[in-house]
């Protein structure tokens, strides 16, 4: 099996070497860099090697842009997608080679090395509306190239989420992703412990619009949506009680989470009806054909 590897990748120039040298030593079939409007040198880093086969710039800040920009380029049975913050380990090429034997899609663990260790993930699976779905690391995932293509990519109007959107619709075309424990990937632990400043408004209007996208106008959209805020909330207001945040800000945040969850509910339905087919994918690789402002081919 030809397994093509894309990475897509924006102002992340010492991790990308560190994630194309791993690659590299498992010796795919071929490698493509998508690189958004990155102004750290990557562009000129990516260039001076000679085990990138494919170089396509673009100027969205968008991973699922650039996810779709190098499945438009792949010519590989199959299709894996490496995030530029990790590293594949040992044998991570064989364990997609051996899952795709009997799977369209297989995911595995990201090792997070840490100062007394290293913290691992497991497979995560729920079951909406008689469906069971079977998430993946958006950083550590292969497809074959036939189901990359019958979901037309990633969609486009998702800035977050994009992986978890994939997961409901493969799910919806009757697919499971496997989980393969010797495709792992690692990555160094955040200096602060991986901590981020969460966008409520992004989060809850990709949460609402991939629900309502993907499973239209059903108790099962406003419920789920309804739990994570409850869940959130609570959280916020256990910062606000240890003074790890202010009152005020906590108000922001519930109304950003209405005004997101709002309006990706809104743009979900949209969405739905606007690809009515099993892939529900209206902004797809085949919606567009300018992704790329440049593409440097090697093969």
């Amino acid at each position: 099996m030809n397994v093509s590897v894309v990475v897509p990748t924006l102002n992340d120039r010492e991790e990308l070497r560190g994630c194309l040298d791993a690659i590299a030593a498992e010796n795919p079939y071929e490698v493509v860099v998508v690189n958004g409007p990155s102004t750290d040198g990557t562009s000129g880093m990516v260039r001076d090697r000679t085990d990138v086969d494919v170089l396509v710039e673009i100027d969205e800040r968008n991973v699922n842009v650039s996810r779709n920009a190098g499945l438009d380029r792949v010519r590989g049975d199959a299709v894996g997608f490496v995030s530029p913050t990790m590293a594949v380990e040992p044998g991570w090429l064989d364990a997609v080679t051996v899952a795709l034997e009997k799977a369209a899609a297989v995911t595995g663990p990201t090792h997070e090395r840490l100062d007394t260790g290293v913290a691992t993930d497991t497979a995560e699976s729920r079951r909406i509306r008689g469906r069971t779905v079977t998430y993946f690391n958006g950083g550590n995932v292969a497809f074959s190239t036939e189901l990359a293509t019958t979901l037309d990519g990633f969609d486009e109007y998702l800035g977050i989420g994009g992986a978890r959107d994939a997961a409901h619709r493969i799910a919806g075309l009757g697919h499971e992703v496997a989980w393969s424990a010797d495709m792992c990937v690692s990555r160094e632990a955040a200096a602060d412990g991986g901590t981020t400043e969460r966008d409520w408004r992004m989060r809850y209007r990709s949460l609402s619009y991939r629900l309502a996208k993907n499973y239209g106008i059903y108790p099962t959209v406003p419920l789920r949506t309804l739990r994570h805020a409850i869940a959130d909330a609570g959280g916020g207001v256990r910062d606000v009680a240890r003074g790890d945040a202010k009152p005020t800000s906590w108000i922001g945040n519930g109304r950003d989470v209405v005004l997101g969850g709002g309006r990706g509910y809104a743009d979900g339905l949209r969405a739905r009806y606007a690809d009515r087919s099993p892939r529900r994918n209206s902004r797809g690789v085949s919606s567009r054909a300018d992704r790329a402002v440049a593409v440097h081919d090697r093969r």
